[in-house]
């Protein structure tokens, strides 16, 4: 597919669980694997192996309840050179099995198994191979942190997330992990997840991470980690620090609540190859639609000047619209933008309408504009872009 333009401690954990299952949502435990282990010298790695009794008591204590969690990821940050200390990749890959081991104990009789997960950490290469090629029966999803635009602190934090070729560089990290995950001499079934994303470490930043322009930054590396086939993408955060998806003092939906819900409902699992032959201020994503057999696209404009009108080509293998669609020769389109065109605004437009939740707490419904397919699509300035079109059913999502 291608698309043309025009320029124009414990307690507390356990109180989550209770609250997470009571709203039906998955639940991935994050385990401490520096429990045991010493660290001599400041900044120095950990050393010796982990103490699980610890954690063996919280699993116990979740199945004795009948709590449902989906996974438990082993350790923070301490993959590579890690963060404060580290600890080596064999000792880590050797600890990890043995946590798998004691999940398959604990849960010998009950189903579903609980998924292992880990490091959790900055990609590294060699740490990261060698990690896989010691686990290969062991791990379920192999987790990454990512904070690729650098501190908080950073003067220049705009200036990055408008900058086209600065949001291209995580791509050479997934990119990465994909070759090491499929060059693993265990033949790993592991599979790649970004286990925390928050774009600027140290909470983010107040008037940035909580605003618009952040949307860009965070919707264009959602679609470029969908493109390297990693399978989960967990945002940090959902309440806490600056850039939480709610606003910690009110509570109320930040910006990127709304993009986040958009890409929920709209972009299905199955990622499609999408071009663009123009400015690379123009960022174009293609899924198989969720709603439909049919195709969503996520358009970003980067450009505080220049409309882009598109037109999607290389369609010549779709077929015809299911029998009984309403609309069929209609597309939605979701356009968000900031209010009054200040990208450092916490108030985002849906479709020109400001979103907002009711006095009762009630999310506003996400409403498309309804557009004859035979149109272009208008990308304004420095604007984001759903267009879900059910009538391109192509063979690759009429599955």
């Amino acid at each position: 597919m291608s698309v043309r333009s025009y320029h124009k401690n414990y307690t507390a954990f356990m109180l989550m669980v209770i609250y997470f299952i009571f709203i039906s949502a998955e639940v991935i435990f994050g385990l401490n694997a520096l429990n045991g282990r010493t660290i001599p010298r400041r900044h120095g790695p950990a050393v010796g192996a982990w103490d699980s009794k610890n954690a063996e008591s919280l699993i116990h204590y979740t199945v004795s309840k009948n709590y449902t969690i989906l996974g438990w990821e082993f350790g923070n940050e301490l993959s590579g050179s890690g963060v404060h200390t580290r600890v080596a990749a064999s000792q880590y890959a050797s600890d990890t099995v043995h946590l798998k081991n004691l999940v398959l104990d604990i849960y010998k009789s009950i189903e579903p198994k609980p998924l292992i997960l880990g490091p959790g950490g900055s990609y590294d290469a060699v740490w990261f191979k060698e990690y896989l090629d010691k686990t290969p029966k062991s791990l379920d999803a192999i987790t990454l942190h990512i904070y690729n635009l650098g501190s908080a602190a950073d003067q220049h934090l705009v200036e990055k997330i408008l900058n086209p070729t600065y949001l291209d560089g995580i791509a050479k990290t997934f990119r990465k992990l994909q070759n090491t995950i499929k060059g693993s001499a265990s033949a790993t079934s592991a599979l790649a997840w970004v286990s925390e994303a928050g774009g600027a470490f140290k909470s983010g930043r107040d008037g940035v991470s909580n605003t618009f322009v952040y949307s860009f930054w965070y919707l264009d590396q959602m679609g470029i980690a969908s493109t390297f086939d990693t399978k989960t993408y967990c945002r940090q955060s959902l309440i806490g620090g600056n850039y939480g998806l709610l606003n910690a003092t009110s509570n109320d939906p930040n910006p990127d609540y709304y993009s986040a819900l958009l890409w929920h409902r709209l972009m299905g699992r199955n990622v499609l190859g999408a071009s663009f032959s123009g400015s690379n201020n123009f960022r174009v994503y293609a899924h198989c639609a969720k709603a439909s057999k049919g195709v969503t696209l996520l358009m970003i404009n980067l450009d505080g000047s220049s409309i882009f009108e598109v037109t999607v080509v290389g369609f010549d293998n779709s077929i015809s619209v299911p029998r009984g669609f309403n609309n069929a020769n209609m597309r939605e389109e979701y356009h968000l933008t900031p209010k009054d065109g200040n990208l450092l605004s916490q108030t985002v437009l849906l479709n020109g309408n400001i979103l907002g939740v009711s006095p009762s707490g009630d999310i506003p419904a996400l409403e498309a504009n309804y557009v004859n397919s035979s149109s272009s699509i208008v990308v304004g300035p420095h604007s984001i872009v759903f267009a879900h079109m059910p009538y391109h059913v192509i063979p690759a999502c009429n599955v």
